[in-house]
């Protein structure tokens, strides 16, 4: 029997006494092997032998001075007692020598650490600790739950005559979105049992799931740190740290980090190595592991006034009586709705009172004795759809909103915000209106006046001429018809393509039809309101039952609303042809970002959190699209960022990469054109802005607290206030200068912003190079800390995730060594997965008690209703109130 082991130095007495820690005690990180020459006897094979041999595997747990045997796979009787005449027992003395070895190497580890190293090994009996039990896991909330039962359930449906091949791993154990992490935890698993094959059995497979799912740190630990350590020897070296960074930034999603990997390794090892030995221990990742994150979370706040908050006021209670709990919950709806409600109440009663007057008026009239109550309901629709034909122009009037927004105390009680909501609404009691109008007639009054007879027929004479209509087609060849069937078709396509599973393309259609849906078919269906409102005006004027000229009121409805309208039109047809831009600056961002900087018009002001529109005559001539403003009103240009979503987007960015080249080191961006800059300038696109115009953000400067929360790139009006925010600062540490230079009284009048929190959610790293310049002001600037910023990551799996354990080790050490985060690139340390919203309202609630704070919403309708909903719970159960907005157009 031939005995092949090996034994790691670092557990040799000269090498563990310069060590930072006490010898490893435990399994080897490698089995050891005994060669068994007796051919019936079957155990695994070893890549380090012939494959005519078979052999017994036996694992040894080597101490100081004593030797036992762990576990033996394969063999006999007989090759069981040889391999206990390995085991070795200390004598007292020995084990008395031990630890006085023991307690003198502790003894020089605390010595030797009580310099200036960066990285001291974390207490794991206090905050240590906590942080172990959340770290490193390789089974998360969001992963592998289900439990064994779960996996066995997959294993028999996955499983290839009884065996799982490692391809199916990860699915089988629930790491869907992470093949290549779960291909290399089960090379990691496979290579501490010895198993060379790319395929497990049931019963290997529940030995990967305990020590995946085992909750004590050093498992995970010692899983991890296999992962890492290829070769099974207990080091790491540099080239296998490069290795697992490529994979953890793969699975995480981080290409930039993909091609630092070399340089981030080298920094691990330089922190790490200080004896420069080209490798690292398992102890080494453990202290890593373990250092605690610098402002992980950011939330501070005062324990004292947290302990009461979440005693008194957060404790979820429910009221055991329904009727007080009903009454409770109608008051809280009122008090956040009451200004849509009041809107909605007063334009349901004058549709209510205006169907009422015509049904009642033509119940007593002639024609209701052949028609009956189909012309009443033809007639009552007819005058609701008059009303809202000429109120659904107000909501879209948008520079008489922004003046009365801006202007006017009118906000108090008009919820502007809702504009295009309202203008929805209206639509969709137009589209009521129509179909009972057209439905009435066409199904009930036709078909009523063909059936009636002579006698019946008579007093209508004067209406359908002496001639009684002898057929159905009579009905819709007249002026009347012709003009309502064609009114009902144009206005049946425009509703259609403005709902958003057509106008984002949000259906799975045949590629013939769905050219004819998205937001150009929305734009140019929705033109043809030209078109009805010139027909629905000559149908009120061809009246079956109405001759006299001011019995037709269809002209009286629209008069106003539509000369409103069109000067709103013509102003924008004017100021727009004047307001051409010059381009000073292009970029093109990761994640299909277009950001232009031009020239700010003569006499254009505005507000940070408003929009313009853009045309582009290259595009299209008619088209205008609407876009954040994302400069601030004191810069001296004018920017807008654009994120390329359909037609004219990617072809307006197209237009403008032509003319740029790759960037410089020190500038951001994939492409760029500095055109101010060079002496041959391109030719550029024409750009013409229509604006500004008002929009929600825009109310900031109400609130004494922010809260900003943008996802994606509806972060860019929030941007916008940002700058004004850091402009404002900068404009008072200038004033606050000049005054202990000259003594001179300040006259500025102070500006209301006194906080402002700032959380940025997206799913690419690439977005953080979009606004890279801003966050970096901030940094620098704001001396007095009034502006708060976070910037969530979400490709990037959740803190204590094993997935992104390496990331953010190389956060922390890239932080602590220049003060550049390795995600965002900015000095704005990155935070990973998604917010916890409870806890950011908790934390604005905490340290801003008894006061108002706005909060500022832009991105995906999906999170509206949670913010909303959190504002409104925060608002009732502390004393800060928060007013949330959300951004649309």
């Amino acid at each position: 029997m031939e005995i092949q082991h090996s034994k790691h130095e670092s557990w040799s007495d000269s090498e563990s006494t310069s060590s930072s820690r006490v010898g490893y005690s435990g399994p080897l990180s490698g089995p050891i092997l005994v060669s068994n020459n007796n051919p019936k006897k079957s155990s695994k094979k070893s890549a380090r032998f012939k494959d005519g041999d078979e052999y017994v595997e036996i694992t040894l747990d080597i101490r100081e001075d004593s030797v036992s045997v762990q576990n033996i796979k394969g063999g006999d009787p007989e090759t069981a007692m040889l391999a206990t005449k390995l085991e070795r027992r200390p004598s007292l003395g020995s084990q008395l020598s031990f630890k006085i070895r023991q307690v003198s190497q502790e003894l020089k580890r605390i010595t030797s650490t009580k310099g200036a190293a960066p990285f001291n090994k974390a207490d794991r009996n206090k905050s240590g600790a906590a942080r172990a039990l959340k770290g490193l896991k390789f089974m998360t909330k969001n992963v592998g739950t289900e439990g064994w039962s779960e996996i066995e359930r997959r294993f028999d449906e996955m499983s290839v005559n009884g065996s799982l091949p490692k391809s199916l791993f990860g699915q089988c154990i629930g790491m869907n979105e992470s093949k290549e992490f779960a291909d290399e935890l089960f090379e990691a698993l496979a290579r501490r049992r010895g198993i060379t094959s790319s395929a497990i059995n049931k019963a290997q497979l529940r030995e990967f799931w305990e020590q995946i799912a085992d909750q004590s740190f050093d498992a995970r630990l010692q899983t991890f740190f296999d992962m890492v350590d290829k070769n099974a020897d207990g080091r790491i070296t540099e080239e296998e740290v490069k290795e697992i960074i490529t994979l953890s930034a793969s699975a995480n999603k981080l290409s930039k980090i993909q091609e630092c990997a070399e340089e981030y390794a080298a920094l691990i090892m330089e922190e790490l190595d200080k004896d420069n030995l080209g490798y690292i221990e398992i102890y080494n990742l453990e202290t890593l592991l373990l250092q605690a994150p610098s402002q992980s979370t950011n939330l501070v706040t005062d324990s004292r006034i947290l302990s009461r908050l979440l005693s008194e006021k957060l404790v979820p209670t429910k009221e055991r009586n329904p009727l007080k709990r009903w009454g409770k919950g109608l008051a809280y709806f009122l008090d956040d709705n009451w200004k849509r409600i009041w809107v909605l109440a007063l334009w349901i009663s004058i549709c209510a009172g205006l169907f009422t007057w015509k049904f009642i008026q033509y119940k007593h009239r002639a024609v209701f004795d052949v028609m009956g109550y189909c012309v009443t309901t033809a007639k009552g629709a007819a005058e609701t759809t008059k009303f809202n034909m000429a109120l659904i122009l107000l909501p879209v009037c948008r520079n008489t909103i922004t003046w009365l927004r801006s202007k006017t105390k009118l906000g108090v009680i008009v919820p502007f915000d809702d504009n295009i909501n309202f203008h929805k609404v209206v639509a969709f009691g137009i589209a009521i209106g129509v179909g009972l109008h057209a439905g009435a007639h066409l199904t009930c009054d036709f078909p009523r006046l063909l059936h009636a007879t002579d006698d019946e027929y008579e007093p209508m004479e004067q209406f359908f001429g002496e001639e009684r209509p002898n057929n159905y087609w009579w009905f819709v060849k007249g002026t009347e018809g012709w003009t309502g069937v064609t009114m009902v078709v144009l206005m049946a396509i425009a509703y259609i393509l403005a709902q958003p599973w057509f106008r984002r393309n949000r259906l799975n259609l045949p590629k013939p039809i769905k050219k004819l849906t998205g937001f150009n078919a929305f734009w140019y269906s929705h033109h043809l309101f030209v078109i009805v409102y010139a027909l629905f005006i000559v149908h009120g004027y061809y009246l079956y039952l109405s001759k006299k000229w001011y019995k037709k009121t269809t002209w009286m409805y629209l008069a106003v609303p539509m000369l409103l309208y069109a000067c709103e039109r013509l102003i924008r047809a004017f100021r727009s042809g004047y307001k051409s831009v010059k381009i000073l600056k292009v970029a093109v961002y990761p994640g299909n970002v277009l950001s232009l900087h031009m020239t700010k018009p003569q006499g254009f002001k505005y507000t940070s959190g408003q929009y313009i529109f853009v045309n582009c005559a290259d595009v299209s001539p008619f088209q205008w699209h609407p876009f954040s403003i994302t400069s601030a009103p004191g810069d001296d240009y004018l920017s807008i960022h654009i994120r390329t979503l359909g037609d004219w987007t990617s072809q307006l960015k197209a237009l403008f990469s032509k003319v740029c080249q790759p960037p410089s080191v020190d500038q951001s961006g994939l492409l760029r054109a500095d055109i101010g800059k060079g002496e041959n300038k391109p030719r550029l696109p024409k750009l013409l802005i229509d604006g500004p115009y008002g929009a929600p953000a825009q109310d900031y400067k109400k609130y004494d607290v922010l809260l900003l929360v943008g996802l994606g790139i509806g972060a860019t009006p929030l941007i916008s206030i940002l700058k004004d925010v850091l402009n404002n600062i900068k404009q008072q540490n200038e004033i606050e200068e000049a005054i202990e230079t000259t003594g001179a009284k300040n006259k500025r009048k102070p500006f209301a912003t006194k906080r402002a929190y700032f959380y940025w959610v997206t799913r690419e790293q690439g977005s953080f190079e979009w606004f890279r310049g801003v966050m970096n002001e901030v940094a620098e600037y704001d001396r007095d800390r009034v502006i708060e910023l976070h910037n969530y990551c979400t490709s990037v799996y959740e803190e204590g995730d094993a997935r992104s354990a390496l990331i953010t080790m190389l956060q922390s050490l890239q932080h602590a060594k220049s003060g550049v985060d390795i995600v965002s690139g900015t000095q704005v340390k990155t935070h990973f997965a998604r917010p916890n919203w409870h806890k950011v309202f908790k934390h604005v609630a905490v340290n801003h008690t008894d006061k108002r704070v706005g909060v500022f919403y832009c991105g995906a309708p999906g999170l509206t209703g949670e913010l909303r909903r959190l504002a409104q719970e925060f608002s009732r159960k502390t004393s800060t109130k928060f007013d949330f907005h959300k951004e649309n157009f």
